[in-house]
């Protein structure tokens, strides 16, 4: 007759390992010392621990989120200087931190000069909202006409389309700064013309739109591009002076 064996029982490090719960496996030993020499009840002690796995995987996923979007991280709001905008575009801007405006698919444009800041902007909300747990893909325009075109030529553009419509909100950075051919203008409006009313474009530009018949090579072209970024938009005007040339007098200036 065969002997009934002591079933082996898994350890608390093991289950917890099996339900992958990496950061409770991590801490629950100093939350219990902590429970005991405060005499927390067991729910408390219980909260605190589920408190701080939640809280690790939140920054887990920011962190994945910010790798993908592609974004300079140096380009954050902390490291924007507010005070040369005029208050009420700082209202504007804060208005739009909370991400509320990705819900109503609205796209910001941001127009200026070189060195005005439009870039240091457009990504500083794009921090805040990847903060918020928003999808966010940033590329220059350049780059991302490149890699539209390539997937024309693959005849899988209709891919890419869909690819970055996974993204809550689409930052295309210094639209006119390279001056692109008909080709290449023509799958940069099919990105444009298949977000619309999908999902949010944020778009950085040197040039007005009257001067955007230059980038899209067309009349026709052209107004149904600005007719669908405008129709649910938001519209930020930086016409201030380079603040590298700034940054560089005031430096001069120190020096003298």
């Amino acid at each position: 007759m065969a002997l009934n064996k002591k079933q082996h029982r898994p350890s608390l490090d093991d289950l917890l390992a099996e339900l992958r719960l990496t950061t409770i496996r991590q801490h629950y030993e100093d939350h219990a010392q902590q429970a005991t020499q405060e005499t927390l009840s067991y729910q408390t002690y219980l909260q605190g621990l589920v408190e701080c796995e939640i809280e690790c995987r939140r920054q887990n996923r920011i962190g994945r989120l910010l790798r993908q979007s592609r974004l300079p991280l140096e380009k954050s709001l902390e490291t924007f200087d507010l005070t040369r905008l005029p208050a009420k575009m700082v209202q504007q801007i804060r208005s739009l931190l909370d991400g509320q405006f990705l819900a109503r698919t609205e796209n910001i444009i941001a127009f200026g000069n070189p060195g005005s800041g439009k870039t240091h902007l457009l990504c500083a909300i794009g921090q805040a909202l990847v903060q918020q747990g928003h999808k966010v893909y940033f590329s220059t325009c350049s780059l991302l006409v490149q890699e539209l075109l390539r997937s024309k030529r693959d005849l899988s553009l209709d891919k890419i389309l869909k690819k970055f419509s996974k993204y809550d909100a689409l930052i295309v950075d210094d639209i006119g700064y390279v001056q692109q051919n008909r080709e290449e203008m023509e799958v940069l409006f099919s990105l444009l013309a298949y977000r619309y009313e999908r999902g949010s474009v944020l778009i950085s530009s040197n040039l007005p739109f009257s001067q955007w018949e230059s980038i899209f090579k067309d009349p026709m072209t052209t107004a149904a591009a600005i007719d669908r970024l405008v129709h649910h938009s938001v519209i930020l005007e930086l016409n201030l002076k380079s603040y590298r040339m700034e940054a560089a007098q005031k430096s001069q200036r120190k020096v003298r």
